[in-house]
């Protein structure tokens, strides 16, 4: 018979005696006037970037770790995980003097391998995905009497991360309006509210997900569990695609709100926190102030005391390219526009003109026809009104004018590819592929292409985790089976965007 569900109470005592502080830190809670005044409120960020492991997750590795018995604790410990709550694992069994084994996808990027094997962890690579990878973990445990240690759906380990709302009561000088955190599993935030609902009650407990990787959200509104089809990368600290089932109970009960952010708010997010606080945070670790700044937009808001949880700091530096590129645009300081000019000389010079004191952060062009021209241009703003006026200036003009900064197919692809017209590719239709990297990826991938005719395909890693395709298909003699076959047959989700706005002005 399962045991019954822990009470508040019961998480409160365990929360309390957590054996957390003889692996993890008690990371201080910083106030971020930089970050106050983007958003008109006192905030102060939590840092568990500061932790040994520069995450969060040490906590309840940690905690779950010390809590064994000895004898199963001498045998070892297994764990899954493509990043933090691996490094956790490893540490917390250097410092119990253990042993670990870790077992990550394939294409886990090579800084975090090298971190899991510096801390004395026995690391296996297998599978594509993390579900992949702990199914062989569990595998692993059964075969060597191992005890495998969940990221974030068990109570030792929800116990672990309630220190960090431990310490938040202890150390915030006001009873803050609200707490914000990142949302994964929900461990971290399952543990907070039970700590912070008890210190603070009135305080609101607000979870922070990206808008492609929003399982909680989405379950809380549904009132049961869902499974994500698919989930996005950016931000893959809290890639899950469903939360667990204990860390769900609690949030139904513990937690006021989620709101979802988009990849572009949470760069803007990094950037911001770098230069508020000089450090780099990774894109999930930034989660909270993402939601911090949208929620004091969109509500409103302002002259509060707001808290939250900068959880991690794990990037790669080959992402901070990408992180960079769309800043900007995650801050309403730059706007995606597609211009059609008369094909004459002179034509840029008058359009610039309508641009203003404003500064062009891109300008991308090629003749393709003898009439006109479609121009796409990056304009830097200091807010979306400006975009507005000048998109307003430009068709009363007579330019025909798309505003495109939403557009994501044309910020990742398009961008690249302007020009790129194919009189001969009729009937071509395209998609977009998102994969997790890996040793040969693209190679991997376009062996499903073998022998089909392929009319456009740009290829871009974004990073080492995340690899984009976009790829253009005709039907042509040589072609074998249909497009739809095809596509079964490719590991990776696709998404048709044959019809976007950006497609048809610059590549079709």
């Amino acid at each position: 018979m399962a045991a019954e569900p822990l009470t508040h109470e019961e998480y409160q005592h365990l929360i309390r005696a957590s054996h957390v502080y003889s692996g993890a830190l008690r990371t201080p809670l910083d106030q971020a006037p930089h970050l106050s005044n983007l958003c008109g409120n006192t905030v102060w960020l939590k840092r568990e970037d500061l932790q040994p492991i520069f995450s969060f997750k040490l906590r309840g590795a940690f905690n779950f770790m010390a809590s064994l018995p000895q004898k199963q604790l001498a045998k070892g410990v297994v764990a899954a995980s493509a990043g933090n709550h691996a490094q956790g694992v490893a540490l917390s069994a250097k410092k119990l003097q253990t042993k670990a084994v870790i077992v990550v996808p394939i294409g886990t990027p090579e800084i975090k391998q090298t971190a899991i094997k510096a801390l004395g962890a026995e690391l296996i690579l297998h599978g594509d995905t993390y579900m992949e990878a702990e199914q062989h973990a569990r595998s692993v445990g059964e075969e060597r009497s191992l005890v495998f240690v969940h990221p974030y759906d068990d109570p030792k380990v929800i116990a672990g991360q309630g220190t960090v709302g431990l310490e938040m009561a202890e150390q915030c000088p006001v009873e803050p309006d609200a707490v914000f955190a990142p949302i994964g599993g929900g461990g971290l935030i399952a543990g907070i509210a039970l700590a912070v609902k008890q210190a603070w009650p009135n305080t609101k407990v607000i979870g922070v997900e990206p808008d492609d990787a929003c399982a909680m959200k989405l379950s809380m509104e549904s009132g049961q569990r869902v499974v994500l089809d698919r989930v996005g990368l950016l931000a893959d600290g809290v890639a899950v695609k469903q939360v667990g089932e204990e860390t769900f109970r609690l949030c139904k009960d513990l937690v006021d709100e989620v709101i979802t952010v988009n990849g572009d708010e949470i760069c803007a997010a990094v950037k911001q926190i770098f230069e508020g606080r000089r450090a780099i945070a990774e894109p999930a670790g930034a989660l909270a102030w993402a939601g911090i700044h949208k929620w004091a937009q969109v509500n409103g808001e302002s002259g509060k005391n707001l808290v939250g949880v900068l959880s991690g700091a794990n990037t790669g530096f080959d992402r901070l390219r990408y992180i960079g590129e769309r800043a900007l645009i995650g801050e309403g300081h730059e706007g995606v526009l597609a211009i059609i000019i008369p094909e004459r000389a002179g034509a840029f010079r008058e359009l610039s003109r309508l641009f203003g004191s404003h500064s062009v952060t891109e300008f991308n062009y090629r003749m393709g026809d003898p009439n006109k021209a479609v121009v796409y241009a990056g304009i830097e703003i200091r807010e979306r009104s400006e975009l507005d006026e000048i998109i307003k200036a430009l068709r009363a003009n007579g330019y025909e004018t798309h505003d495109l900064t939403d557009d994501e197919i044309a910020k990742t692809h398009v961008r690249h590819m302007v020009g790129g017209r194919a009189p001969l590719a009729d009937g071509e239709r395209i998609f977009h592929f998102d994969f997790p990297e890996k040793p040969n990826a693209l190679g991997h991938f376009l062996d499903h292409l073998e022998g089909w005719s392929i009319s456009c395909f740009h290829y871009r890693s974004h990073g080492s985790e995340i690899g984009r395709v976009l790829a253009g298909f005709i039907n042509t003699p040589g072609s074998q089976g249909s497009l739809d076959e095809l596509l079964e047959t490719v590991h990776y989700p696709a998404t048709e965007v044959t019809d976007d706005p950006s497609i048809k002005l610059f590549l079709q």
